[in-house]
């Protein structure tokens, strides 16, 4: 803390003390003994930390500020520059660029004819949208899948895990059915995704007589509600931030959805009602999907 003791005829003490994190009792102690020793290093470390972080336009992670300070003649201190960074919080910008492929196409399990633009939809559980996003923490992706009713564009049911295993959608979609009942007939509308074309998937669909339906290859329109309310989470949620873990992320998806967008949320495409309002007039449930096994031989 010999920073603090420089420059305490310049600045007050209480103030130095707060900016680096450390207490006026400590600086005390620090001026005489070992451990004061180690804790005056800590605070003149800390202040090049600052320094790097801020120089690097706070692009810099521990690694990087480690070697800036080894250079400066601080010796081996990558391990003392992360731990000090992870108390006061300073991290470094994450790559970007670095964007998980949700979607794979590219398997031999066959598509779904594409049933969703055939349907006049006039009413909820006639057709259903699903699709999967990922949202960044420094756990690692945690990945969301969605499952979006197209005429109140409520999301009926969601589910978050660590991996793009099948189980993901699969858990999405037992959740929308055990909240909303609905007939048989419905039209699962998804993309091409290897989840959805999964034996898991579609094993559930055929036992509550679901029709799937899939977009046409390299068609995002298709399923374009779905990509709207990612969208739409992503910016008045998440609005680029890195979560501290997926625990975390998953606390804040449930609020967003459960606390305001499916609530509250407004929209200028249901005349400026949320979709629980939309859905409280049209109940209720229709007691028939729209979906039929002959329409379903006919699409394809």
């Amino acid at each position: 803390m010999s920073f603090i003791s420089e420059h305490k005829d310049q600045y007050p003490v209480a103030a130095m003390c707060r900016l680096l994190g450390v207490s006026r009792q400590g600086w005390r102690k620090s001026l005489s003994g070992s451990s004061g020793k180690r804790l005056a290093e800590e605070a003149d470390l800390l202040v090049g930390i600052r320094r790097i972080h801020g120089e690097s336009r706070k692009n810099y992670g521990s690694p990087r500020i480690s070697e800036a300070l080894e250079k400066e003649g601080w010796g081996k201190c990558c391990n003392r520059v992360a731990r000090l960074m992870a108390r006061e919080g300073i991290r470094g910008k994450t790559n970007q660029r670095t964007v998980p492929r949700t979607t794979d196409s590219g398997h031999d399990k066959g598509a779904a004819p594409n049933l969703a633009k055939l349907l006049d939809v006039g009413s909820i559980n006639q057709l259903w949208q699903a699709d999967i996003t990922y949202i960044r923490t420094w756990e690692g992706f945690a990945y969301l899948a969605a499952v979006l009713d197209s005429f109140t564009r409520k999301i009926v049911g969601w589910h978050m895990y660590d991996s793009l295993h099948s189980e993901l959608v699969v858990k999405a979609l037992e959740k929308a059915v055990e909240r909303q009942k609905p007939a048989a007939g419905l039209v699962v509308h998804s993309d091409r995704g290897i989840q959805y074309a999964s034996e898991a998937f579609r094993s559930l669909l055929d036992r509550k007589g679901f029709c799937q339906s899939m977009s046409r290859k390299g068609n995002c329109y298709d399923n374009a509600k779905m990509e709207s309310f990612f969208g739409t989470l992503k910016r008045e949620q998440v609005d680029g931030r890195v979560y501290r873990d997926r625990r975390e992320a998953r606390l804040e998806v449930f609020s967003y959805i459960e606390g305001f967008y499916n609530s509250r949320r407004i929209h200028t495409s249901l005349g400026g009602l949320s979709p629980a309002q939309v859905e409280a007039i049209v109940l209720p449930l229709p007691t028939a999907g729209v979906c039929s096994r002959r329409s379903l031989r006919r699409a394809s």
